[in-house]
């Protein structure tokens, strides 16, 4: 078992209020967590207007699935959020 943990932040410019962060965010957990090998969470700055960060867990039996599926999902961020991304750290847990 191949087990990897992928923390994306996120810079909401511009955003003045929860509900307007909440829209601009929509669809992440939905979108990415129907996935069998994705867990996905909000995991940091769930009060801070500008700022958003969303933990992401992949687990497959092979390292190169893992890996796939961790390009991929950066790869989808960067291009379906309203949202600068402004880290991304990987970590291979098992």
């Amino acid at each position: 078992m191949n087990v990897s943990l992928l923390t994306v932040s996120f810079r909401l410019g511009g955003c003045r209020s929860l509900k307007e962060k909440r829209q601009r965010l929509k669809g992440i957990r939905e979108r990415f967590g129907k996935a069998t090998s994705v867990a996905v969470c909000e995991s940091g700055f769930q009060d801070v207007h500008q700022r958003s960060q969303w933990t992401f867990v992949v687990a497959a039996s092979d390292s190169d699935v893992v890996e796939r599926s961790l390009s991929e999902i950066i790869e989808r961020l960067q291009l379906s959020v309203d949202a600068e991304v402004v880290d991304v750290h990987k970590e291979r847990l098992i």
